[in-house]
């Protein structure tokens, strides 16, 4: 009995998806209609685009502008459904996932939770750090940076206002490269005008990573390109370095060295968000361990995408990096094998080909790893603004985007530093 009020597929298989980023929404795109009836299940009725997470929460576009609803693409598509809900676990056997507001039977199956924020056993850190991992998460960072500049205006003293003033960001990957570039432009070139009574020599931007260098997914030259460009531009960088605890108003440092701030906002890493039901042996370092068609091990028509998918192989002894795009392939490969055959001896293996890497500094600076070519500057910054327009969703959103980036880049200012607090309303409330 399918308790979720899902129309019944008639002819159709039903395939059934969890999550709705990257991975989840290009298989729903992708999955042939007129074989079957595509379910996607999200705890979000929209789908964000993570990549300009930081953008948010520097006030450089609002969050409608890389938000786009789930529904909307598929308005013609009567094969198409989608739940606002939570999967809690999956029966196996009876072929449902079960959710808080039912069951939801499935002929196949697709996992594509992606991944959270790690925090690395130090659970401590999430109740007093600021995470980037949804819309959501960037408003929460953007009220805090305009919260400090204006608690900056009432600072007693030249400690407190230190303390005001300081910014810790944890993680050296490309979020916090990105965010650390970000604030960095914000305070030479916004904030003074926002508020002329603030000493901005006196703002602090620290850069804390535990990897031996910044972005070390990405070539070395790449991550000297980075550091320089952020310590040319005011962050103080402390590498290779973890850190222990922040127990307010101070950062302690793995050194044993202390950061006094109100402001710590952690992007060290993910770890991928599991799903009850499965058996132990389906998990390999907390991901799903997957063959090279992206079947979960152990299971015949449930499949694992994106993030949460760790695929080994010859080629990936290591799996595949957790970026956008190895979900965008594999989801791309795996609708090709559903809507080609039932015969599985005819599926393709997947395999990923690796388009390079970008990752911005600020304004007039990125890095680029194409291929053989490695290069920076003006010419890869200009690059990674037209490669994340062109990947954003809709195209309502793409022309925001590119509107609000020309303006801001013709007058180094864009009218979004709004300070919206959230009012409490029990229509919120779960029962």
């Amino acid at each position: 009995m399918n308790i979720a009020n899902i129309p019944y597929p008639g002819q159709k298989k039903r395939l059934v998806i969890i999550g709705g980023g990257f991975a989840g929404l290009e298989l729903a795109k992708k999955a042939d209609k007129n074989k079957y009836q595509v379910v996607l299940i999200d705890k979000n009725n929209y789908y964000q685009f993570q990549p300009l997470f930081y953008q948010v929460a520097t006030s450089g576009l609002e969050p409608s502008s890389i938000s786009y609803p789930h529904r909307k693409g598929f308005q013609k598509d009567r094969s198409f459904h989608f739940r606002m809900c939570e999967a809690k676990n999956v029966d196996t056997q009876n072929k449902v996932v079960r959710t808080n507001i039912g069951d939801i039977s499935y002929d196949y199956l697709a996992v594509s939770t992606g991944c959270d924020t790690n925090y690395f056993g130090n659970d401590s850190l999430k109740e007093t750090t600021f995470a980037l991992k949804s819309v959501s998460e960037s408003l929460l960072m953007r009220n805090r940076i305009l919260l400090s500049l204006e608690e900056a205006l009432n600072a007693r003293n030249e400690d407190e206002l230190k303390e005001i003033l300081s910014f810790v960001i944890v993680g050296g990957g490309a979020t916090g490269v990105e965010l650390s570039g970000a604030l960095a432009d914000m305070q030479k070139s916004i904030l003074p005008k926002d508020y002329p009574e603030i000493d901005f020599s006196k703002m602090e931007i620290h850069l804390v990573d535990a990897s031996p260098r910044l972005l070390f997914a990405m070539s070395e030259n790449a991550s000297e390109k980075a550091a320089r460009t952020l310590r040319r531009r005011g962050v103080i960088i402390h590498q290779g370095i973890s850190v222990k605890s922040f127990e307010k108003p101070y950062v302690e440092l793995a050194d044993g060295s202390k950061i006094r701030t109100r402001n710590v906002f952690w992007v060290a890493g993910v770890k991928p968000n599991s799903i009850n039901g499965l058996d132990e042996t389906a998990y390999n370092r907390g991901r799903l361990a997957v063959n090279e068609f992206n079947q979960v091990a152990g299971y015949e028509d449930i499949f694992a995408i994106g993030d949460t998918a760790l695929l080994i192989s010859d080629k990936s002894p290591k799996g595949h990096p957790q970026v956008a795009q190895v979900a965008l392939q594999m989801a791309r490969r795996l609708a090709k094998n559903l809507n080609s055959s039932d015969n599985k001896q005819l599926w393709e293996k997947f395999e990923y080909i690796d388009k390079g890497s970008l990752a911005t500094i600020g304004r007039n600076a990125a890095v680029a790893d194409l291929g053989k070519f490695r290069f920076g500057g003006w010419f890869a910054w200009w690059l990674w603004l037209w490669v994340h327009i062109l990947s954003i969703v809709g195209m309502r959103n793409r022309v925001s985007v590119f509107i609000d980036w020309v303006w801001s880049y013709l007058n180094y200012d864009v009218s979004l530093r709004l300070f919206i607090r959230p009012k409490f309303n029990k229509m919120y409330k779960e029962e």
